[in-house]
């Protein structure tokens, strides 16, 4: 049997596991295979706060000082209770690894990393990444840390989960520094990012030679297969143990779970999923909800993160009709169950504290243009339910898209006016047009990025609403609406919708 190591890269949020490698993880556990598990990302962070550059202002010198503090503050209820202290501690973690990125030509945040000279979208940066590890402002530690790895375990095979744009630069250089170090191991890259790679149209592979195996998709196979066994042992549960050492930013532990992926809705215009091709694969509703029952019996203090694309009706049907549990959050698409008091009343008993919503417009043209199959008086009444029941409302809007125009975008405007008081979070995003999609052959396109794996291409927007009259709109008009301003200004920095929960009721 081979031995297996895997490794979640920086940078993503630090503030629970990563659900990808629990995952894997479960699956491995339960068939027997010899595996261990490193958060780089987590580690990483922790490497570069521990060791930052000499302060040279006043700012990062305050900021250095309370570093410790900071750290304990976002591991604690009471910051969650006072919004002040929670931005302050966020901000000077911030202000910390910024000032530790800067020599690197590079900036590190807590969720973000970029390179001044590289892009994470250009294959031809990456394999420069890869080719010079020492340049990346990560190299001390994965240097050690790998080596260390390498020499007390001896992996067969080391698989890195490559999910977010923010990791890419990163994990090349810690693929091009192992490939050094150690050319026997086989070296595997999986997770969303490469999912999306590649599936995408004309995809060809540019880490030939330098990676062994490229996986799309779900890993379990593939790795059970790399490591000499059969997946015979069925469905499993995320295995959180290998992270139980790791100090998560967040005031309680966070269990992220799958209930399924790919999207169940499947209809929307220049969707993502569409583009890859990505099948909708759902567990059994009474499987899922044992699961949760489960993962709430053994971390009675926790919260779960539903990590679905959309909980699927009969899931969130299960749900409701289950025993109250440890509180949950999830994203959930616009439907007439959950503008129903009673359904919404019977979520919340069951441990629902949050539910994210893609309300995406307040015009119904657009909605029905894009295929959304919501009904905006249906959104409204969804709002108005779950704030009688306790549970928040995390909002997610799309600007900019082929069907909207100025006077759509001002409807959004008046939509979200009209009901700030059910609306607890925002989220605004300028919509970016997927390459590959049928629905853009009607449109003048074109590259707006050299890179060779950038998932998104520009377009000549049919109706005049480009990109920079969206963000004069948002910037001038949307943010600056007194009403909508103070829910932007509830927004979680930098942990956004993860941590939102922890500054509901539905959570304490």
């Amino acid at each position: 049997m081979k031995r297996i190591l895997l490794v979640h890269p920086p940078v993503s949020k630090p503030g629970e596991p990563p659900a990808g490698l629990a995952r894997l993880a479960g699956a491995l556990k339960t068939r027997g295979a010899q595996f261990r598990v490193i958060d780089a990302n987590m580690e990483g962070l922790r490497f570069l706060l521990d060791n930052p550059a000499v302060p040279t202002d006043t700012w990062t010198r305050r900021a250095c000082r309370h570093l410790y503090d900071n750290l304990a503050v976002l591991q604690k209820r009471e910051t969650y209770q006072n919004r002040g202290r929670y931005i302050q501690a966020v901000t000077e973690l911030n202000r910390v690894l910024a000032h530790r990125s800067v020599p690197h030509r590079s900036s590190v945040s807590l969720n973000n990393f970029t390179h001044d000279e590289l892009s994470p979208v250009k294959s031809g940066d990456l394999l420069r990444a890869a080719q010079a590890p020492q340049d990346n402002v990560f190299y001390p530690y994965f240097r050690s840390r790998l080596a260390e790895a390498l020499g007390e375990y001896a992996p067969d095979v080391v698989g890195f989960s490559l999910t977010f744009l923010s990791q890419a630069l990163i994990t090349l250089a810690m693929v091009g520094f192992l490939k050094k170090q150690a050319p026997g191991v086989r070296i595997v890259l999986g997770g969303g990012l490469v999912t999306s790679w590649a599936r995408g149209p004309g995809w060809r592979n540019p880490f030939s030679g330098l990676v062994d195996d490229l996986v799309a998709g779900p890993g379990e196979g593939a790795l059970l297969s790399l490591a000499g066994l059969e997946d015979t042992a069925g469905h499993c549960l995320p295995d959180y143990e290998p992270f139980r050492d790791y100090s998560y930013l967040s005031p309680r532990p966070v269990l992220p779970y799958s209930a399924s992926s790919g999207c169940y809705w499947g209809k929307c215009s220049f969707c993502p999923e569409q583009a890859e091709a990505n099948p909708y694969l759902g567990l059994p509703t009474g499987q899922a909800a044992r699961d949760i029952e489960e993962l709430a019996r053994a971390e009675p203090s926790g919260l779960i993160h539903i990590c679905d694309n959309a909980m699927s009706p009969s899931l969130l049907r299960g749900l409701a009709r289950g025993k109250p549990r440890i509180p949950w959050y999830g994203f959930a698409r616009i439907s007439r169950a959950l503008a129903d008091p009673g359904f919404c009343s019977a979520l919340r008993r069951s441990g629902c504290a949050m539910l994210k919503l893609g309300i995406e417009s307040g015009d119904q043209r657009v909605l029905d243009e894009l295929g959304k199959g919501i009904r905006l008086h249906e959104s409204a009444q969804v709002l108005k339910a779950m704030k009688s029941a306790g549970i928040a409302t995390y909002v997610y809007l799309l600007f900019g898209t082929p069907p909207e125009d100025e006077a759509a975008a001002k409807k959004t405007l008046e939509f979200i006016g009209h009901n700030r008081d059910y609306v607890d979070f925002l989220n605004l995003s300028i919509f970016n047009l997927p390459k590959g999609r049928p629905e853009a052959a009607g449109l003048d396109t074109y590259d707006f990025s050299q890179g060779d794996l950038s998932l998104y291409q520009g377009f000549v927007h049919p109706r005049g609403w480009d990109r920079g009259r969206v963000r004069r709109f948002l910037d001038k008009e949307f943010r600056r609406a007194p009403a909508i301003a103070r829910i932007l200004r509830r927004d979680p920095p930098s942990f956004t919708s993860n941590h939102a929960p922890f500054f509901t009721s539905g959570v304490w």
